[in-house]
């Protein structure tokens, strides 16, 4: 079994299948040792599990966090189909994108929940620079949308 994937068991959490485009476009490309994502949105089964505004009526940070969080083992699903995730050296970037509630401003901490899920995984290697940007709408209407940068050996 991957060093990773058994790392992610140890975190009480499981890699889930790969998520399949919502559209025209790939999930990755690996251009020479970097790989990047595309938008992930926190799917299950084809299903978006976190939908609505983050900071709402409805859904609270903790929420949104949870959100990122799946999103982030999408996005290293997809990144393991394409070059293994032992194959990771490094976490470049995470850019977050926060389904927000008009003025709501707790993208950062939303966000949160991918940077600190890459950094138990990957240790120093997972410290990335990051974006965390609040927005009206996302497709599907999901709660989180995140991109990753990694690269691989």
């Amino acid at each position: 079994m991957s060093f990773i994937i058994q790392k992610i068991k140890e975190l009480g959490l499981e890699l889930p299948p790969a998520p399949k485009p919502v559209g025209a476009y790939i999930p990755a490309i690996r251009t020479g040792n970097l790989i990047f994502t595309s938008g992930i949105l926190p799917v299950i089964d084809g299903k978006v599990i976190y939908t609505k505004e983050i900071g709402g009526f409805l859904n609270s940070v903790s929420r949104g966090y949870d959100a990122a969080k799946l999103c982030a083992l999408n996005a290293l699903s997809v990144i393991n189909d394409i070059a293994g995730l032992d194959n990771i050296e490094r976490i470049i970037k995470v850019t977050g994108f926060v389904n927000s509630a008009p003025s709501f401003n707790d993208q950062p901490k939303v966000i949160n929940g991918a940077s600190e899920l890459l950094v138990s995984i990957f240790g120093e290697n997972g410290k990335h620079v990051r974006s965390a940007v609040g927005v009206n709408e996302l497709p599907l209407l999901a709660s989180v949308e995140l991109e990753l940068i990694v690269q691989v050996k």
